[in-house]
């Protein structure tokens, strides 16, 4: 989906004109209706503003146009589950079981990999090859490099 398309949605979703839209996020009508028919797009400030307003990650109003992955455990990202920071913006970078808040809950690799080895596991994937998976995957992430 392409974000005019996305800002589109979000703005019908939540029973919003454009004119109601444009004083929330403090620009003109005009510059909603250019977004809606793909003219420009939104600067990062109201972007960021524009995220917390609809509760979606700067990347969804961007039409998703890159894959996010926890870069702490590894966990493919949607809006649902990424972090948000104390003020409520998302922290694309990280899951919200792993960072919350400003906080990091694993302090090291070794607490993260018992984890998931003990929660991950399954009849297709035994806690060794949980355990095995992990330790290649988690150097590879920034927060552990």
């Amino acid at each position: 989906m392409k974000t005019k398309e996305v800002i589109s949605e979000l703005r019908k979703e939540y029973g919003l004109s454009q004119d109601e839209l444009a004083e929330k996020v403090y620009v003109t009508r005009q510059a909603v209706s250019r977004w809606e028919t793909g003219e420009t797009i939104p600067n990062i400030e109201t972007l960021k503003l524009l995220s917390k307003l609809f509760d979606v990650s700067i990347n969804t109003l961007l039409g998703s146009p890159r894959k996010l992955i926890c870069q702490c455990c590894g966990m493919p990202l949607d809006d649902s589950i990424t972090s948000k920071e104390e003020n409520g913006m998302f922290n694309e970078d990280y899951c919200k079981w792993c960072y919350y808040e400003g906080k990091f809950r694993y302090s090291n690799k070794e607490d993260l990999i018992s984890y998931c080895s003990e929660h991950m596991a399954d009849e297709n994937w035994s806690s060794e090859q949980v355990r095995t998976y992990m330790e290649k995957l988690l150097p590879t992430l920034k927060h552990w490099k």
